[in-house]
């Protein structure tokens, strides 16, 4: 829903109570977006995101494992990193 300042500023009560039914509610002027409303248990962004499909979030079960090659590599380089900072 869209809605200028002018209309906001005379009936708020309507926006508010578009949000609170789960619109998005964006107030404008002179054609652009200066607030959007949304209800307080309206979905987050991530949550948007994943009812879309457009991103997965991970399985508990997968953790990735640690290599020892990779802490090897991270030892190295803060050593190298320490000697270039003296």
């Amino acid at each position: 829903m869209e809605i200028t300042a002018a209309q906001f500023a005379k009936r708020p009560q309507d926006a508010l109570a578009a949000a609170r039914a789960g619109d998005e509610v964006l107030v404008t002027e002179n054609g652009i977006t200066v607030a959007r409303l949304t209800g307080s248990r309206a979905t987050t962004l991530l949550e948007r995101l994943h009812r879309d499909g457009v991103i997965t979030p991970p399985a508990e079960d997968r953790a990735v494992p640690r290599l020892p090659q990779a802490e090897g590599a991270k030892d190295a380089l803060s050593s190298l990193l320490g000697r270039l900072k003296r």
